[in-house]
């Protein structure tokens, strides 16, 4: 597997991330440590060193489990967890949320888990519409100065918020955002309108989630197979409930058939197109050996087009036709 630089920093990370919200079974749905312990030593065997989970995740037994798995090993790998959900269904208030004192806890509560002492990458889960920018830095600062974490960033953070704290960080010489997260996949491009962009001009690392569209790009579900439509009570799951989206499967089995290969490592690759690190979620070693051979796929320009053209946005349209307009005005040439 390859490795490339992680934005800015001097990190070199795997080309596809391990998202373990699969390892456990608290949500009801899940791995066993002993299937996650093959998934893990399989991802590493190919070179992978970027390893995804979150305190939410089993309700603590992603953490738990990985904290069991990488004794021995935890400084070969480049190790991010999340907080802001609160890690049980009955988690106190005041331990939800992006306030400094939910992360404070939150972030000991992942050490305990991980086993560890530091973590490489935290990211604010998802924002809580309460607590201000100003304060979620300060927090991440005071974290970075107690070396409890060594990189910061923004998961499911609108565009313009990720934008704000990037330069409140930078204004401030605190530790910088150094990374988002979102999800990005065929059937959900939305980001191409303001996050990537917005990431590439300010030099972020960029990693997505649910390349898949929650299985749904594998052609699984027209089998008749439930995994993500049931597992995790249908959420994190993008239905074919479309003309598009049926459009748009057809069109990633179309090309999985020229190249013989499987729909799942298709959409992969696709994502992967867009200069972010897309994350794997699987369930099984099986699942994970046929997510990883994307990385030995190379997509044509023309299976690329007829991927971008079936499942374009109206808006993505309409902003590559202002960025034209504005750029031919300009006497500028675009890409």
């Amino acid at each position: 597997m390859k490795n490339i630089v992680f934005g800015k920093t001097g990190l070199n990370v795997s080309q596809i991330a391990l998202g373990t919200g699969n390892f456990g079974t608290g949500w009801g749905y899940g791995a066993s440590i002993e299937e996650a312990k093959l998934i893990l030593d399989q991802y590493l065997n190919v070179g992978g060193n970027f390893i995804d989970t979150a305190d939410v995740y089993q309700f603590g037994q992603s953490e738990q489990i990985l904290g069991e798995l990488l004794q021995g090993i935890r400084n070969e790998v480049v190790l991010a967890t999340k907080f802001s959900s609160g890690a049980t269904p009955n988690s106190n208030q005041l331990h939800k949320g992006n306030s400094r004192k939910a992360m404070i806890f939150s972030v000991e509560e992942s050490l305990r888990r991980l086993k560890t002492d530091y973590i490489d990458l935290y990211w604010v889960h998802h924002p809580d519409n309460i607590t201000s920018s100003e304060e979620i830095l300060r927090g991440l600062e005071d974290l970075s100065r107690a070396g409890k974490i060594l990189f910061a960033g923004l998961s499911n953070f609108p565009a313009w918020r990720v934008s704000r704290a990037v330069t409140l960080a930078e204004l401030k010489n605190s530790v910088p955002v150094a990374a988002i997260q979102f999800q990005h996949s065929l059937v959900h491009r939305e980001p191409e309108v303001d996050l990537i962009p917005a990431s590439k001009a300010l030099g972020l690392g960029m990693v997505t989630w649910s390349p898949l569209g929650g299985g749904m790009l594998t052609g699984k579900y027209r089998k008749g197979e439930t995994g993500r439509a049931e597992g995790f009570g249908g959420n994190v799951f993008q239905a074919e409930n479309t003309a598009q989206r049926t459009k748009i499967l057809d069109a990633v089995l179309e090309v999985s058939n020229q190249l013989g290969v499987s729909a799942d490592q298709v959409a992969i690759t696709w994502a992967s197109t867009h200069g972010t690190i897309p994350i794997i979620g699987p369930k099984s070693l099986n699942q994970l050996n046929s997510n990883l051979n994307a990385i030995n796929i190379e997509l044509s320009e023309d299976q690329i087009k007829l991927l971008d053209d079936v499942s374009s946005l109206v808006s993505l349209d309409q902003n590559r036709k202002i960025l034209s307009t504005d750029n031919h005005l300009h006497g500028l040439r675009i890409a």
